[in-house]
């Protein structure tokens, strides 16, 4: 996965040629690289599936890395905008969450990939992805970090999909053992769910 990706990298131009494919780049953390399981059932490849039954001339680049963090995000995206990007899925805070990280910061790094992107590409289309964390470390925080996402995606006139693990989370059988990682069962309904909100977005860029 990783060698197609950069070959990808390396043959794609800055600009998008005139029959050139609609680049979507879901830029994540585990729940993106589809941890536990082959990479042909994380939602990406099933979205890349869909796509390919449409005959659309659309590419899905899995940029999931298993452990990533807002801050971890920041510091590669301007390697991954040296790829030519149209819709950006941007599935990242939820190991912050997880970790009790300062969500000013959090906010902080996600802004600036925002801005990074649009600058590198002002045609660029952004789906932020929200995500929960169990209230571990107080009431207060949960209700601050759920809030981020919704917040983010208003003040950059972003798509918003509320929750990606919808219908997925707290679902035992649609998750591995550990509880939090999707099963490829899960990873059907969250590709059902981002699909929703990117279909129409892909489809206006084709």
């Amino acid at each position: 996965m990783i060698l197609l990706f950069l070959l990808l990298l390396a043959f794609a131009g800055q600009n998008r040629p005139d029959n050139g494919p609609v680049n979507i780049l879901f830029f994540g953390d585990s729940i993106t690289a589809g941890y536990g399981i082959d990479q042909d059932q994380a939602f990406p490849a099933i979205i890349q599936m869909k796509i390919d039954s449409l005959n659309w001339n659309a590419r899905a680049i899995n940029a999931g890395l298993s452990g990533e963090t807002s801050s971890g995000g920041l510091r590669r995206v301007d390697w991954l905008l040296r790829q030519r990007i149209d819709v950006m899925v941007l599935e990242l805070g939820g190991n912050d969450g997880l970790r009790g990280i300062d969500l000013n910061l959090t906010r902080s790094n996600l802004q600036q990939i925002i801005d990074k992107t649009r600058s590198a590409y002002p045609d660029v289309e952004i789906v932020i992805a929200g995500m929960q964390v169990p209230p571990n470390l107080g009431q207060h925080y949960t209700d601050q970090f759920r809030a981020l996402f919704p917040d983010l995606a208003e003040k950059n006139n972003l798509k918003l999909i509320p929750f990606i693990l919808e219908d997925v989370a707290g679902i035992p059988e649609l998750n591995l053992p550990d509880g939090i990682h999707p099963s490829p069962e899960g990873h059907q309904i969250m590709a059902e769910t981002v699909w929703k909100f990117i279909r129409p977005i892909v489809q206006a860029k084709l």
